[in-house]
Parts: C-alpha cells; structure tokens; sequence
C-alpha cells in the first residue's frame, strides 16, 4: 500500500536502516529526504542514538521534526535541541539497578541528565573490554563523564545504562532483570561486543512515536527498521518496512521487505510512494 499526504508521520530508524555501513546517511538519502520534506512528507527519526550522535550522522539532512532518541527515553526538538518529552528510571529503580549490576561484576555506562547536560559515566578503574570499545568509538563526545569512584555513577537523574561484558556475567543478569525494567539483550552492531541494556519498563520507540504522532497531530504511521528493537515500534505502525538486511523477527511482521540499508532502501522507498 502506498501512503501519501501530511497526515502520515513517517519514521526511520537509524543504524542499519537509514544509515549506510560507514555510518552516515549518503549525500542521495540526503537529497531525497529533504525534496520530499519540501513537498510536504512529514519525517522523523527513531533511535537509540543519542540527539547529539544522530545529528553528527544525518549530516546533509536539514528538515527533520522532533526525533525521538535513547530507544524512546526522550523526544528533542530537531533545531534547537530542547527536549519535549522525557522518561526517566524511578531513584530508587536506578540504585538498585547499579547495586544489582555491581554484584553481578559488571561496571555499567550511565546515561544521566546532570545540570541540565546529557552525559555518559563510567568508572575509569572498571573497564571492561566492551566498555573500551565503547569509549574508543565515542573518543571526543562532549557527553562523556569518566568517574574514579564507582558511587558517582547514580549522579544526575539516570535514564539508561549500557552493560558491555561477557556473555555469561550479562546473561544472567537479563533473565532477572527483564521483568522488571526493559531489556535489550544483542551484540553491539560496530564491535561485535555483548550488551545488556537496561530502560524503564514503559519506554519505547513505539511509545515515544505515538506520542510524538499526537503532538504533530498525524493520523498514521509508517515506519523502517532493521532491528530488534524495532518490533514494538512496528507494530503499532500502519505500515512498516524491513530492510533487506534486518533480522528474521522483524521481517515476519513487516508489510514488506526493501531494500537494504546500503542501497539507500529508506529513501528509495519513499522516491516511489511518497506523493
């Protein structure tokens, strides 16, 4: 089915289904977005990028509206950054979490607002090899908040944590902990590392989208991912694109497969049904 007109909100993921393998989006991606944008196609993005990141890798493509980023845990306001719409772990939820994950032997990332910033903490003494990988990718990111003492990661007001370990210290602490927070137990797509991570049990891409479709008074949503932590969001879509390259589970539940995302699949899709 073809979608057309103002009142659809169409939304993309980012790695894997927006972003070629070099992550960023090519300069015909670019160029396709921001012709339809012109004419009127309503266009967001759906991430587990911070704001910060997936401005630096959508380069090129200057008409987004809000995007929603964290996995569903903020909606920003494109131009200016302000953000419209937060969601945070409970104090209480968020130590014990840092205590549960402590005796487990792991040494999480923290993602936290701090005096109004958005920052990432980690303990400098307790590094693990996924964390390494993490803070090598992430070398130079403003966001970034190495502490000395493994107390000052519960500062600031705590929205997601990042676990990179081995299998067998996060697997167990996935079986316990999913009930009770959401969890998202996969292989980091750049390093091949194991990673648990943790958001409160309400937060989604599919929540944040239907909240950002009522602000923006749209009417429907069609969306394009690749991953695992796409599901949710398409299942509350109209109509939802897999890429070629996404996993088994989110194809079974598409309306169609595309292109991938180093064939530009997102914006070849929307070239030929949009208006």
């Amino acid at each position: 089915m073809a979608s057309h007109g103002g009142n659809t909100l169409y939304v993309s993921d980012l790695d894997g289904t927006l972003l070629r393998s070099e992550k960023r989006i090519s300069e015909y991606t670019a160029t396709v977005l921001n012709r339809l944008c012109e004419e009127g196609m309503i266009f967001s993005l759906a991430t587990a990028r911070s704001f910060y990141t997936a401005t630096q890798v959508t380069e090129g493509f200057t008409a987004r509206i809000p995007t929603v980023n964290y996995n569903g845990s903020f909606i920003f306001e494109n131009r200016t950054g302000r953000m419209l719409y937060s969601n945070a772990f409970p104090r209480e939820d968020a130590e014990w979490l840092l205590d549960t994950l402590r005796a487990g032997g792991v040494s999480p990332v923290v993602y936290s607002l701090q005096n109004g910033r958005d920052l990432f903490s980690y303990c400098s003494c307790e590094m693990s090899r996924g964390v390494k990988a993490f803070c090598d990718i992430h070398a130079g990111d403003p966001r970034a908040n190495p502490v000395s003492d493994p107390s000052m990661l519960s500062n600031g007001e705590i929205f997601y944590l990042v676990c990179a370990d081995e299998p067998e210290k996060l697997y167990p602490l996935y079986q316990k902990l999913r009930e009770r927070f959401r969890c998202l137990y996969e292989r980091e797509r750049y390093t091949g590392e194991q990673w648990l991570e943790l958001l409160p049990k309400n937060v989604s891409k599919a929540g944040a989208l239907l909240t950002l479709k009522e602000m923006l008074q749209c009417e429907r949503i069609v969306c394009f991912g690749d991953g695992k932590n796409d599901i949710e969001m398409f299942r509350i879509a109209d109509e939802c694109y897999a890429m070629a390259n996404a996993v088994p589970e989110l194809k079974e539940i598409a309306t169609a497969t595309i292109g991938s995302n180093d064939e530009d699949g997102v914006a070849r899709w929307l070239a030929d049904h949009f208006l």
